[in-house]
């Protein structure tokens, strides 16, 4: 669908509900809002105070040594005494849930990582949404997508310092605005459809300084693509330290002012 075939109306309406439903899933009880500590594991056992049982990582994963007062559901499972959690993978999570809260067990920058979750967090209680630009539909932006000759490996820097992250980018976006062309390089999903993490002039001034985030869905058979800046989001390290996220490629800086999306969040205009 182009920008001419949308109208105002319709327009406005599904951007309500998608931002509804996006603010729903932010704030879920076990959501990154209720995250209380990022922890890193080593290879001596550990204990912390949000989680229980002791946590270690070796070359064969990550291991929890539970009291004989603890337990924990691992994929609908209870699980006592000693439980292997194995190798995860790079950017993948398992849950595994205590009493209300979970903790996230997860590989990030190639270190193992535990992250518990509780629905009672002071982020959770306290959050009242994210403050957004009005909708506009100028700010839904057709452009092109140019395939690089092969795929490219790109690593990126992360929220916390010294960690990277590698994606998988096949080519870029480009686009026209103010008289100027655009670039975007984007990540690719496994659906087909288009990662992008972007700056731009608002950064750090009306919206969260490290990075936005944008889906673009996948081009059609001439390459064309729509990129709707409205559904530009902020990313969890916006609200919260205990976030790894990525940050742009440096190649996404872009020249204009994206009055699109989502602004800074409140919990860092008063921090």
């Amino acid at each position: 669908m182009t920008i001419d075939q949308l109208d105002q109306a319709t327009f406005a309406r599904e951007w309500g509900e998608w931002h509804e439903e996006h603010e729903r899933s932010l704030s879920n009880p076990h959501g990154f809002l209720a995250v209380t500590g990022l922890h890193w594991l080593t290879g001596e056992p550990t204990r912390f105070d949000d989680a229980p049982g002791e946590w270690v990582t070796s070359d064969d994963g990550v291991r929890v040594v539970l009291a004989r007062d603890e337990s924990l559901f691992v994929e609908g499972v209870s699980v006592s005494g000693v439980h292997d959690f194995g190798v995860i993978d790079e950017t993948k999570s398992v849950m595994a849930a205590f009493d209300d809260a979970v903790v996230e067990v997860a590989k990030r920058g190639g270190r193992d990582v535990i992250r518990p979750r509780h629905p009672d967090h002071e982020l959770v209680r306290n959050y009242r949404g994210t403050p957004t630009f009005s909708p506009d539909l100028t700010w839904r932006v057709p452009g092109r997508f140019v395939a690089f000759d092969s795929p490219r490996s790109v690593a990126v820097d992360a929220a916390i310092e010294g960690l990277q992250h590698v994606y998988e980018a096949p080519g870029y976006v480009e686009f026209e605005r103010l008289g100027t062309t655009q670039r975007l390089t984007v990540f690719a999903e496994s659906d087909g459809n288009f990662d992008v993490l972007f700056r731009d002039a608002t950064s750090g001034v009306t919206t969260y300084g490290a990075t936005r985030a944008l889906t673009i869905e996948a081009p059609d058979l001439k390459g064309r693509v729509i990129i709707d800046f409205n559904r530009a989001t902020n990313l969890p390290c916006a609200y919260t330290d205990f976030a790894t996220c990525p940050l742009p490629p440096v190649e996404n800086r872009l020249t204009i002012a994206v009055e699109a999306g989502e602004k800074i969040p409140y919990e860092r205009l008063t921090t």
